[in-house]
């Protein structure tokens, strides 16, 4: 298997023109076996175009073998149905799986083999938002918006917090080992120390309303996803915002609904080495892939593959694994009732 990268891939079937994608990224391409049904398979790429012409003589089977390239994540494993599911992140060999209970909130599994190996416990927890982790000190970072607080804890079950003073919503750990903390109510962006010193906060711009979550490219930028179906938000987007926070220098999104180029709540975001971004659409149940210049490229979870709703995202670059939390919403309850985590290959 060889990896290639590209912008820009056009398919050719027995001389005739079958499809082409724009700023699709990087793919794994498998070497076709021996007792393969094509009759020739020439590949000719640079950094900016990849162009497949194939001489097929099974052109049906062919075009299944196409399409793959624009089809959706394929689910690879399940794990339990249980209390809702406030965060999920993965750190060396472990899948870390946080919950809304008393304790034992955080739930250990195997990278590989999806086996539940330990619990955690988040002492003097109130609420949980989000989730994620830092590869760097090992630890993982909890929002508790009840508390106002995030909590650090490590591998071990050692804890500490600090206070945000704001509501904490998404969290992301940046280049820098530092904590980027989402404040949804004041359109803010913290970013504190592992040790929870305030370095900075960015003040979003005024139209980006109930940001949820946001992650910091390598630019310096951050990429913010924002619109809240329940605060009335009539703008669902995500953006690329300045590393100043004062200027939007991409977006994708706009009003509210279910279209392809729309969102009904885009609350949790991921992002690949090569900058593509994930998008949880809550309400319209499916995950979306962007370009690193938040062109719409195709959807990679859809409300098929889901029970309930995608809440939180959680991608392992090394292992090409989308992790998912499905949550329960009840209508009844005005919140959410369970939960559950289904991996994807992307």
């Amino acid at each position: 298997m060889f990896r290639c990268a590209f912008n820009y891939i056009v398919i050719y079937v027995n001389n005739k023109k079958l499809c082409h994608i724009k700023d699709y990224g990087c793919i794994d391409w498998q070497k076709f076996p021996q007792h393969t049904i094509f009759a020739h398979v020439d590949h000719k790429f640079d950094r900016t175009l990849f162009v497949i012409v194939i001489n097929a003589t099974n052109s049906s089977i062919m075009l299944r073998w196409t399409c793959c390239l624009c089809t959706e994540g394929q689910v690879v494993h399940t794990l339990p149905e249980g209390p809702t599911v406030a965060g999920v992140t993965t750190l060396g060999e472990q899948v870390y799986v946080l919950r809304w209970k008393e304790r034992d909130q955080v739930e250990v599994y195997d990278v590989i083999t999806y086996c539940l190996q330990r619990y955690l416990t988040v002492p003097n927890a109130q609420g949980f938002i989000d989730m994620t982790s830092c590869e760097h000190f090992l630890c993982l970072y909890i929002s508790d918006h009840k508390a106002e607080c995030i909590h650090s804890l490590g591998l071990q079950g050692n804890a500490t917090q600090w206070p945000v003073s704001d509501k904490p919503w998404g969290l992301s750990v940046n280049a820098a080992h530092n904590v980027l903390v989402t404040c949804l109510d004041v359109g803010k962006i913290k970013e504190f120390s592992p040790r929870g010193d305030l370095l900075r906060d960015v003040t979003l711009p005024d139209d980006v309303i109930n940001p949820f979550h946001a992650i910091q490219l390598t630019s310096g930028q951050f990429i913010v996803c924002h619109g809240s179906r329940s605060r009335g938000d009539r703008v669902h987007r995500v953006c690329t915002v300045s590393a100043d926070g004062r200027e939007i220098v991409h977006s994708h999104g706009g009003q509210r609904g279910s279209d392809t180029g729309q969102y009904n709540a885009p609350v949790h975001l991921a992002v690949d080495s090569n900058e593509f971004v994930f998008v949880a659409d809550q309400h319209n149940q499916r995950v979306t892939l962007l370009s690193p210049t938040l062109n719409y490229i195709r959807q990679v979870v859809s409300r098929d593959q889901l029970k309930w709703e995608p809440g939180i995202l959680c991608l392992d670059v090394q292992r090409r694994r989308l992790y998912v939390a499905d949550m329960e919403w009840s209508d009844e309850d005005d919140t959410y009732t369970a939960g559950r985590v289904v991996v994807f290959s992307v």
